[in-house]
């Protein structure tokens, strides 16, 4: 039985290997595709600017595409093979249309529109309005000076998935087994919705959140590894910024997407919109219900004490429903002033089982078993109302800006706990929980173009966040492995406030950009803390300013070819329940301990990198380096030698560094693949030492030191190859691979999976048929070694096995035509604005 589980692992592994080996050979065989291109001009062969140009393709409305001609009267676009119809549309010119023209073509396609006799001289070709047909997206990774962005549309392995799916295949951006979100290593990552913190995520940023929002509602993901002074400085890895989808056609339009999966997941959302005029509403939501497994092992060897061994495993089954929905509207009161209005309402209900097996062997020969069953029932209900002014002082691009948003969530939670062991001995135990969060976020943006190549921006934003956390133990037996149980029946009222302004300055000379910022952030911090004893509680009180000043540097090459070099000092703050001693009592012998004295963290980061952009392809490699001081560590440790508990708490110890080269890279290699690949080669280096008291063998209090130094190097790898069978039917294989890391006291194994996704349209584009299957040889999972001169620990994870996902979209409209695409702007860094780009955050 050994050698067949060897020789299955061996097999997975060499398949996993091929397949990375293979789609990277694949870049090497890159072939054009069908771009077409040309001129509108008019009988007098003068060019026609702001022209719509589209292309139906007659066999599948999902290949068909349009643009607007530049003021040249120029156009491009990329176009598969086929059977097209052309129209070409201008004001104060006749509509023209060309039939079963076949494309591609060689060489240049110039159009021709004649002028319309009985158009209106006063009104302008380029106020016309075009029509926008949905296609594919073109690149589904691009790189901006200050951020990279991801667009999940042709992630097929992600399809009726959610947030936590997504995620895991976003570039930079690193998923765990527990539903942990990390980039380039560090999990201290600032989620934001639409530019801002949003009760979608609900109170923590947990697997739980992140399942909640479905895949469907995200229209592209900002990866911001170094963020500028603009950006609120929490989050030290970077912020990610998921923006959800909202339309720019008029009248009424939307999708509804339907999902079923194996393990169980049902899921139903929807995305409507209505545009008239100057107003705007939307609606988008769902629900869905789901199961999970997760599986969790922890088995210690002890070098002397009265245990030989003992061991822990756990299997914990989770039913979940989720329901969110966000309504609002935006009503244009003129061309340069509009107002914004929106309201969010999110819950979600869970059920957990779980089973807990104990094996405890003694050094006299002794064994112990027991058995702990547990089931829980928790639910969370958030809202959040946004409301925001926007208005253009005057046409050279002075703009101001104001928001504010209102966020309330509650988080209640039961669990009863029953446990027996050999001894006949039961223990019943009954924990409470409830998490209350009040935020209010005002902000005030403010920027003035100096010259065409210079400007300036301005800001202020203000926090308030309170916390309230209460959580009750209540057992029918006293005395057994705990005899302090009131540690556990506490509350924490936790309020912060911070208060933060930066100024920021942008120009460019020639080839050379650059930006200069400087932010202010002044916090405060208030936490009072109560238990049942008394004797613990205490009321502290922290305050800290602090500047971060950002410098962003760039060099253009030649045309979509650039060099960056950027710097930004960050601030780790800790998070609020890691301030708050013995959060919870769901596994009584794997503690974790809040630390009231944790302080923040801070980093320097530093970033040097290179982007290519090509039709066919883009490289962007970047080295990076960044040190932070005061790191905070996680610190398992036994507090009594006498027992098996262990507990982790975090702890400030010494210093973090992070030196690497992170690698994206897209390629169109022929008409029928296309790869998107990243590598992260990085060296990590951990110092810091420290010394706690804990109760040995003989009952004493003994001083122990502890070192958590350690060095090394590590890869994280990711490919995705996507193949298109036909103009409908497309299939992609990803892979992922984690590469182990140690430090003096852990040991993280390496890590591998592979995913399937295909998508299908269908109903001449309206439709899409997908199917997943996420883990496919289920070695997603989590295995930690912990080192003590006293014991070894390993611990094991798998939150989720292998799971099946069909789903089902369709999308109907009303409205086909939209308003035109503006003539994009260029910035002083040769990067073109995003018109729905999201302001300072």
């Amino acid at each position: 039985m050994k050698h067949n589980i060897e020789i299955s692992s061996i097999v997975r592994k060499r398949t996993l290997g091929l397949l990375f080996i293979l789609g990277a050979a694949s870049f090497a065989f890159a072939q054009e595709k069908a771009s077409v291109s040309g001129k509108v001009t008019d009988a007098d062969n003068q060019s026609v600017p702001y022209a719509s140009v589209t292309f139906s393709n007659k066999a599948n409305k999902a290949f068909s595409d349009a643009t607007l001609t530049d003021d040249q009267g120029n156009y491009t676009l990329d176009l598969a093979p086929g059977n097209y119809d052309i129209t070409i549309e201008a004001i104060n010119y006749r509509k023209t249309l060309l039939s079963n023209r076949q494309l591609p073509i060689q060489g240049s396609l110039n159009l021709k529109i004649d002028r319309d006799a009985t158009a209106s001289p006063g009104v302008q070709t380029k106020d016309i309005q075009g029509v926008v047909i949905t296609a594919a997206a073109a690149k589904p990774y691009k790189v901006e000076i200050d951020k990279k962005v991801y667009d999940p549309s042709a992630d097929l392995t992600s399809k009726g998935g959610n947030l936590q799916d997504v995620l895991s295949n976003v570039p930079s951006v690193t998923v765990d087994t527990d539903g942990t979100v990390s980039m380039r290593g560090s999990s201290n990552v600032r989620f934001l919705i639409n530019g801002k913190p949003s009760a979608l995520l609900g109170i923590d940023d947990g697997a739980n959140a992140l399942q909640s929002i479905p895949a469907e509602q995200i229209e592209r993901i900002e990866v911001i590894t170094n963020p500028s002074s603009k950006f609120e400085a929490s989050g030290t890895a970077g912020i990610l910024n998921i923006i959800l989808k909202k339309t720019k056609k008029l009248g009424f339009n939307g999708s509804v997407t339907g999902s079923v999966g194996y393990q169980q997941r049902t899921n139903l959302n929807a995305n409507l919109s209505w545009k008239k005029g100057g107003l705007t509403w939307f609606l988008n939501g769902g629900g869905g219900y789901s199961q999970a497994e997760m599986k969790n092992e922890n088995s210690v060897i002890y070098n002397k004490g009265a245990y030989l061994n003992t061991s822990q495993n756990t299997l914990n089954k989770i039913e979940m429903n989720t329901y969110n929905a966000t309504a609002g509207l935006v009503y244009d009161f003129s061309d340069r002033t509009s107002m914004n209005l929106s309201g969010t309402v999110r819950t979600f209900d869970n059920l957990n089982n779980a089973t807990v097996n104990y094996l405890y062997n003694y050094r006299n020969g002794t064994d112990v078993n027991s058995q702990r069953l547990s089931s829980g029932h928790s639910t969370n209900l958030a809202f959040q109302t946004d409301l925001g002014f926007d208005h253009k002082i005057n046409d050279n691009g002075q703009n101001i800006s104001a928001s504010l948003s209102w966020q309330h969530g509650n988080s209640p939670s039961d669990t009863n706990i029953l446990e027996t062991n050999t001894s006949v001995f039961v223990l019943n135990d009954l924990l409470r929980q409830k998490t209350t969060n009040k935020s209010i976020i005002g902000k005030l943006d403010y920027e003035l173009p100096i010259n065409e190549n210079s400007k300036i921006e301005a800001g202020y934003r203000l926090d308030a966040n309170n916390n309230l956390y209460d959580n009750a133990v209540n057992t029918s037996k006293d005395g057994y492995l705990f005899n302090q149980l009131e540690r556990f029946t506490n509350s924490t009222d936790y309020k912060e406030m911070i208060n933060a302004a930066f100024v920021q300055f942008q120009s460019k000379v020639g080839k050379f950009g650059y930006q200069l910022g400087l932010r202010d952030e002044f916090s405060n911090i208030d936490i009072n803390y109560k238990n049942l004893t008394g004797k613990d509680n205490f009321i502290k009180e922290k305050n800290y300013n602090q500047l971060f000043p950002s410098v962003f540097l760039s060099y253009d090459l030649e045309k979509d070819n650039q060099l960056l070099l950027n710097y930004s000092r960050r601030i780790d703050r800790p998070r609020s329940f890691f301030l708050v001693p013995f959060m919870s009592y769901s596994d009584p012998r794997n503690l974790f301990l809040g630390n009231a004295d944790l302080n923040p963290s801070y980093i320097n980061s530093f970033e040097l990198g290179y982007s290519i952009q090509k039709k066919k392809f883009t490289i962007n490699p970047t080295l990076y380096y960044r040190k932070t001081e005061d790191d905070v560590k996680m610190l398992v440790y036994r507090p009594d030698a006498r027992t098996d508990e262990f507990i982790t708490r975090p702890i400030n110890l010494g210093t973090d560094t992070r030196y690497g080269l992170d690698l994206n890279a897209t390629a169109d290699v022929t008409s029928w693949l296309k790869l998107m690949a990243n590598l992260d080669l990085f060296g990590y280096k951990n110092d810091g030492e420290l010394f706690y008291d804990a109760i040995n063998e003989t009952g004493a209090t003994q001083q122990y030191k502890r070192s958590l130094a350690g060095e090394g190097f590590s890869t994280r790898a990711r490919l995705a190859s996507t193949f298109k069978i036909d103009k409908t039917f497309s299939v992609q294989i990803q892979g992922m691979y984690r590469a182990g890391q140690k430090t003096a006291q852990q040991e993280l194994k390496d890590m591998y999976a592979l995913n399937l996704g295909a998508s299908k349209t269908i109903w001449k584009g309206n439709g899409t048929l997908a199917f997943n299957v996420q883990d496919i040889f289920n070695t997603r999972n989590r295995t930690v070694f912990t080192y003590d001169p006293e014991y070894t620990r390993r611990s094991y994870m798998q939150f989720m096995p292998r799971q099946f996902t069909l789903s089902l979209t369709y999308r109907f409209k009303e409205g086909e035509k939209v308003e035109p695409k503006k003539k994009p702007q260029k910035d002083i860094n040769n990067n073109y604005n995003n018109e729905d780009q999201q302001g300072p955050i």
